[in-house]
């Protein structure tokens, strides 16, 4: 499987929730996630998911909880 590979370059993927993942690169970005720059390696991308993404609630939940 790609993501066991250690040769497979990755996205950054997030989607609409501000919920992050890593995608493969040759493989089509799945409906309702958008690529956040380059591909890169699978540890690159999971530094840069590490470093971005410091709350883990969804969107929706965040905007419920500030009203």
């Amino acid at each position: 499987m790609a993501f066991d590979r250690e040769d497979t370059q990755f996205l950054v993927v997030i989607n609409e929730e501000q919920q992050y993942s890593i995608w493969p690169e040759f493989k089509a970005v799945p409906l309702g996630w958008s690529a956040v720059g380059a591909a890169a390696s699978k540890a690159d991308c999971l530094a840069y998911i590490e470093a971005h993404w410091t709350d883990m609630r969804p969107a929706s939940l965040r905007e419920a909880m500030r009203a």
